[in-house]
Order: structure tokens, then C-alpha cells, then sequence
């Protein structure tokens, strides 16, 4: 766990002798990060999942490694590829009934207390424990509109200028709650984001490429890992030879089939004795024809997708 916290920067809070603070995790310097002496407690229950995950999805295979028909490339990773051909249909962790009941008890089944926010970052993670932070505080924002809302309604005449005054004035106080409520919240995130670990955090850096992805294995020259590379001038090459003429044939063909039902359309209004229903048919051909060009340029796309790595 220590290790694989180590090889995806978890950030984790530092001693106050060590400076205090958040900083990505590191083995050579494990003994600055607070709770470290702790095995139990050092790692959330969300952290040790996420862990675990990583190391799943970074079971890489050896050349030549195959499973039935499907043939992996060397360090390519195992579980990405699995769930991609639907070997695998799902990964997903157990829950840990002894944390459930306890957040059943101070979350769920608590009236008019505040939200454990801490405890749903434990469990959860930080981006479930973020939008339920959203949730609550953009609960108790709307209280304002609401109570000025009603006494405005309450003292408002039944003549169309008093109701009219009154929408002018409902109207610019919700310009101006709008604006403190998301100033508030910029700010009320940014707390929890630093309170959580989360505030400068690098984007998705240690994401694997998708399963599809070929090429080379090269060191990065940015981050100075392994990883995947494929030639620049072979994707524009097979952009410009392939995926441009695949597309215009596609657009082509849609715009014939669309010009021919509105040609058949003018034929069969032009034809007074036709039956009534006979009139809906050019109608009823273009809906099915948009349905299944729908699915075929769906296949296409996702080829073209595969095939320009």
C-alpha cells in the first residue's frame, strides 16, 4: 500500500515539526506524514481501494502472454484489455458493512444535523464527498430566495403593477444571490479541496492509455516513465488516407439518401389519388434510414477510433 501510495502521488497530511500541510507521499520520507506509526488508520478505506485498483489495473503482460485469443502486447496492462473485450464485465470494490452502519447512523438517519462530510471523504472519496457538499450547501442557499420569495408574494397587491414591481425586485435579488452563492462556494471548495488533499492535484498524469491504443514502448521524455508512443506522422497519414475519405463518403451518402426522400416525397404529394397514409411513407423511410445510418456510422466511428491509436 505504502508503495503503490508512493507511485500515485497521494497526497497525505505532513506532521506540524515537518511543516504541516499536504504533500504526495513518498517511502524515503514516510516518517513526516501523520498517523504513519498507525497501519490501521494511515490509509482511508477510499485511499487502500484506490491503491488496490491501481495495482489491478497496472498487472502488465509479458511478451507473448496470451489468454485464449486474445494476445497482449509486452507491459501492455492485463484488466484494461479484459474489460474492454467483455472478459471482464466488471471490477468494482465490496463495502465495508461496519462503516456503513455507522455513516447509516450520523448521515442517513440523522434530521437536522450536519452532513459528516469527513467520514463520506473516508469512505467515498473525494469527488462523492464534494458533490455532497454542494448538495447541503446549495440546500441552505436556496433557504434566501425562498423566504424573500414568500414574504414578497405575502405583501404584494393584486394589481398588475404592484406584481410587476415585485418580479423586478424578486429578479435582482436573485441576480445578486446567484452571484455570492457561487463566490461562496468557490470558496467554500476551495477548503475542502485543501482540506482533502485534492487542491493541486495534477491532472489524470497516471491513467493508463485506453486498452486499443498500439505503438512503441519509449520513456517518456516529459515524466521519464514507460509508456506507449505512436508516430505523429502515421496518425496524420492515416487521418488524411483514411478517416478524411471514410467521412466524406459517410456525409455524402446522407445527404443522397435525405435528397432522394424529399424527392419522393414531392412525387407522392404530387399524386392526388394516393391514399392518405401512402403520404407518410417518405416520412416513415427517412426515420428508419437516420436509425440505421445512426448505428453503422456508430461501428465506423469507433473503428476509425481504434484504428488511429
Amino acid at each position: 500500500l505504502l508503495r503503490g501510495a508512493d507511485e500515485i502521488g497521494l497526497r497525505k497530511p505532513v506532521k506540524a515539526e515537518f511543516g504541516g500541510g499536504m504533500r504526495s507521499f513518498s517511502c524515503e520520507e514516510d516518517y513526516i506524514y501523520e498517523n504513519i506509526e498507525n497501519e490501521l488508520y494511515f490509509f482511508t478505506s477510499q485511499e487502500r481501494q484506490n491503491i488496490i485498483r491501481y495495482w489491478l489495473e497496472n498487472l502488465r503482460a509479458k511478451q507473448g502472454e496470451s489468454l485464449h485469443n486474445i494476445h497482449f502486447l509486452e507491459g501492455q496492462p492485463i484488466i484494461p484489455e479484459l474489460e474492454a473485450r467483455g472478459v471482464i464485465q466488471q471490477v468494482f470494490p465490496l463495502h465495508e458493512q461496519r462503516i456503513l452502519k455507522r455513516l447509516m447512523k450520523s448521515w442517513v438517519q440523522a434530521v437536522c444535523e450536519a452532513q459528516p462530510l469527513d467520514d463520506i471523504c473516508d469512505y467515498f472519496g473525494v469527488k462523492i464527498a464534494m458533490y455532497f457538499a454542494w448538495l447541503g450547501f446549495y440546500t441552505s442557499a436556496m433557504v434566501y430566495p425562498a423566504v424573500f420569495g414568500s414574504i414578497l408574494y405575502t405583501f404584494t397587491e393584486t394589481d398588475q403593477t404592484s406584481q410587476d414591481i415585485s418580479c423586478v425586485v424578486f429578479a435582482i435579488f436573485n441576480v445578486i444571490w446567484a452571484t455570492l452563492f457561487l463566490e461562496e462556494w468557490k470558496r467554500r471548495g476551495a477548503e475542502f479541496a485543501y482540506k482533502w488533499g485534492t487542491l493541486d492535484t495534477p491532472a489524470e498524469s497516471i491513467e493508463e492509455p485506453r486498452p486499443q491504443f498500439r505503438g512503441i514502448k519509449r520513456i517518456s521524455p516529459v515524466t521519464s516513465a514507460e509508456e506507449f508512443y505512436y508516430p505523429p506522422w502515421k496518425r496524420l497519414l492515416f487521418q488524411c488516407l483514411v478517416s478524411l475519405p471514410v467521412c466524406l463518403t459517410c456525409l455524402s451518402l446522407v445527404f443522397l439518401l435525405m435528397l432522394g426522400c424529399f424527392q419522393l416525397q414531392e412525387f407522392v404529394l404530387s399524386i392526388q389519388e394516393l391514399p392518405r397514409i401512402i403520404r407518410f411513407l417518405p416520412k416513415i423511410i427517412l426515420a428508419v434510414i437516420v436509425t440505421a445510418c445512426d448505428e453503422l456510422y456508430k461501428k465506423v466511428a469507433y473503428w476509425l477510433n481504434d484504428m488511429g491509436v
